[in-house]
């Protein structure tokens, strides 16, 4: 039997679904209700289910998703090496701070779609401190490994920051990140 192309409601309802499942579980984490994405997204829990049979399958397509999109946009940045860079790493920990999900997940993918993504992002995150290194902006010593392990702390500082004191935590990483 040969295999059929989806259906273009099919895929409207699968983008409806991981569009609500984004916001979601950058609201309230992963353990929001299935459920309560179908009614977000405005199907019933049956085409969740028939899209994504598990809501780890779910929340795997979303963060694939959120990490190929910011690895589409790191691949484009290329005309400032300096401000790119630090645009760029703003950028990423800013979508991750207000989303718990990427947040989590850029401790490390737990997918092959989700690695692909990552690993994309990943390239771009090196390319761009690679020419933020030799445009002499970024210090010379550090690795994109490091630079993960940054963010991520960056991340727990902003969370224990008080709201109207987020930003300054990611400020003061991104002062010792500059080759002075």
């Amino acid at each position: 039997m040969a295999h059929r192309s989806p259906r273009a409601d099919g895929l409207r309802n699968r983008a409806r679904i991981l569009e609500a499942a984004g916001q979601a579980f950058a609201q309230d984490g992963p353990d929001v209700p299935l459920d309560a994405i179908a009614s977000r997204a405005g199907v019933g829990p049956g085409t969740v289910h028939r899209h994504f049979p598990t809501k780890q399958s779910l929340l795997t397509a979303v963060v694939a998703a959120r990490l190929g999109r910011l690895a589409d946009r790191g691949e484009q940045l290329a005309a400032d090496p300096d401000a790119d860079f630090y645009e760029f790493l703003a950028e990423l920990a800013g979508e991750a701070r207000h989303n718990l999900a990427l947040a989590e997940a850029l401790g490390g993918p737990a997918s092959v779609e989700a690695d692909e993504a990552g690993q994309r992002l990943a390239a771009a995150l090196a390319s761009l401190l690679s020419a933020a290194q030799q445009s002499g902006s970024v210090r010379p010593d550090l690795t994109v490994g490091d630079l993960h392990a940054i963010i991520t702390g960056a991340l727990t500082m902003e969370r224990r920051l008080p709201p109207d004191r987020h930003g300054i935590g990611l400020q003061v990483v991104m002062q010792g990140l500059r080759n002075w």
